[in-house]
């Protein structure tokens, strides 16, 4: 017997859908960004006039428009504009290499470059060498002269010629809606592109996740939200789809810098934000921060584990940072640690820093496992560790143009991570450290991020990376490299730090040949163009050292 439902009509999964709800309950709602506030009734205009301008100037379904800018309103109306006029937004991550942006800009073929007056030099080095882009657009903020004949006008003058009554189109809702490029730290970056179907159920999957819980990590429709990972960057977690979808309060810092973050924490009443462990770390330090209230800051930490020091640094200061786990092929969220109590008790703070520091429960929809060699599942006893492999609607289906690189990312059918991990009996997941990573020293296996974690929580420890290098030997052994806080710089050395990591040995929290002999403390610690140690830049610089 037949059995499938016809319809008259057929609701496609558009990003255009997720403005339904905060439109009809919270039109009034503000944004801010700079010295700008409109409401999400303004922001329907403006992205209706954004979509007007860019068919003027011969932006067609299908064509590929990138974007340099800072996290501001004008990328918020970019997220939203592009993919739901049926073009395809590009964010070009600013802090690559020129030679890298050239090929980012190239391979997604981009028509139209839309460009930030402080990225003018970046694009100008490369400019002769773009294969498809013929069109740009200034951003201009103040200043809205425009540099040269090529660009074909200015953000705020094209908005203010576009039609606010732009009607959106309804499309395939498996129609290609963003691409951006991966951070190339282990070679040229990679394409990834997802679609309105995949972005829409990620903003409902991430929504059901972190409204969920019970008190701690919780957002509501009362939370006030700030970014603070880059929107070039997977799309800042997905966080402004969500944050729309559920008509919060937003705001756009611009440019970093741990005062002004600050500032915008207190004066715009921000509750929610995400950022990588660095930029946490460094709002925690600034001298701003002792005479500023964080208590009602809830803040997601992924990008590269939270460690345990960290996440103790800011329950001392009332934030409530816990973990998000990912990657840009997941588009990204995978999981949220669970901050709730459980089984162990409130009052048990090494239990809570354990539960803020794991990966913890996997969204709605997502088949998680762990998987030895041979893509047999492991045991999920919170012992057993494997390689984490993943499936879910919103993964993305390709690297665009590298069929070797996505056999590789998809073989036996389910998405490599390339991290290792162990789940627990309840579920829970907790990444022990990811493959590369992994120190093997004598033939046993030695987790970086278990050193990491251990060193720390020394009080003296701002940031710390520990990678695997050669020992003739022991085949590798592990080096751990420190930066210290100010105030404890030249009184803490190596001896100190090494006693530290070999106490918590004699307690059997890790054996005792996974104690490194060699500390180096420096000025800083390498990190991504994402802000996430760079450790293979770290195992370049200091394997012979």
């Amino acid at each position: 017997m037949e059995n499938s439902l016809t319809s008259s009509y057929t609701d496609s999964l558009l990003i255009k859908q997720l403005l339904h709800t905060p439109l009809q309950i919270r039109p009034e709602q503000e944004i801010v960004s700079g010295s700008r506030r409109h409401s999400y009734g303004l922001f329907r205009q403006r992205i209706g006039k954004l979509s007007s301008a860019l068919s003027s100037i011969g932006v067609r379904f299908g064509d590929t428009v990138a974007v340099m800018d800072w996290d501001s309103h004008r990328y918020h109306e970019c997220y939203f504009a592009l993919p739901m006029m049926g073009a395809v937004l590009m964010t070009v991550n600013v802090r690559l290499s020129p030679e890298q942006v050239l090929y980012t800009l190239n391979h997604s073929r981009a028509s139209v470059v839309m460009v930030h007056r402080d990225f003018l030099p970046l694009l100008d080095s490369v400019r002769a060498k773009l294969e498809f882009a013929d069109r740009f657009v200034l951003i201009g903020d103040e200043d809205s002269s425009l540099p040269a004949s090529h660009f074909v006008g200015e953000y705020e003058q094209l908005l203010a010629a576009g039609d606010s009554a732009y009607a959106f189109p309804d499309f395939d809702e498996r129609t290609r809606a963003t691409t951006f490029y991966t951070t190339g730290t282990t070679g040229t970056p990679k394409a990834v592109a997802f679609t309105h179907r995949q972005l829409v159920l990620h903003t409902m999957a991430g929504m059901a996740a972190l409204t969920s819980p019970r008190e701690k990590g919780r957002v509501h429709r009362d939370d006030a939200y700030m970014p603070i990972t880059p929107m070039f960057h997977v799309h800042a977690w997905g966080m402004p789809f969500i944050a729309t979808a559920l008509g919060l309060k937003q705001v756009y810092p611009g440019r970093y810098a741990p005062d002004k973050l600050l500032t915008l924490i207190r004066d715009e009443g921000v509750t929610f934000s995400h950022c990588v462990p660095t930029v946490l770390s460094m709002i925690l330090h600034s001298p701003l921060a002792e005479s500023i209230d964080l208590s009602s800051w809830k803040v997601i930490v992924g990008g590269s584990p939270l460690s345990k020091g960290l996440a103790k640094a800011a329950l001392e200061r009332g934030v409530d940072a816990y973990t998000g786990y990912g990657m840009s092929e997941t588009c990204p969220l995978m999981s949220f640690s669970r901050v709730d109590p459980l089984t162990e008790a409130d009052d048990d703070l090494d239990a809570e820093l354990a539960r803020r520091t794991k990966a913890g429960l996997p969204l709605p929809l997502i088949d998680m496992r762990i998987v030895d060699e041979e893509m047999r599942d492991v045991p999920r006893d919170g012992v057993a560790v494997g390689e984490v492999v993943v499936r879910m609607p919103w993964a993305t289906q390709c690297y665009v143009g590298n069929e070797e690189a996505t056999a590789q990312l998809w073989r036996g059918g389910f998405l490599h991570t390339n991290d290792i991990g162990l789940i627990t009996q309840s579920g829970g997941l907790q990444i022990t450290d990811r493959m590369k990573d992994v120190i093997k020293t004598g033939g046993e296996w030695v987790s970086s991020l278990e050193i990491e974690d251990i060193l720390s929580r020394h009080e003296a420890v701002r940031d710390v990376a520990v990678i695997g290098v050669k020992d003739d030997k022991w085949g590798e052994r592990p080096l751990a490299i420190v930066v210290l806080n100010e105030e404890e710089a030249g009184s803490i050395g190596p001896e100190q730090l090494r006693a530290h990591v070999g106490e918590a040995a004699s307690r059997g929290i890790i054996p005792r040949f996974a104690v490194p002999e060699r500390f180096l403390i420096v000025d800083m610690i390498e990190k991504t163009s994402v802000g996430k140690i760079n450790k293979r830049a770290l195992r370049e610089r200091y394997q012979n050292v």
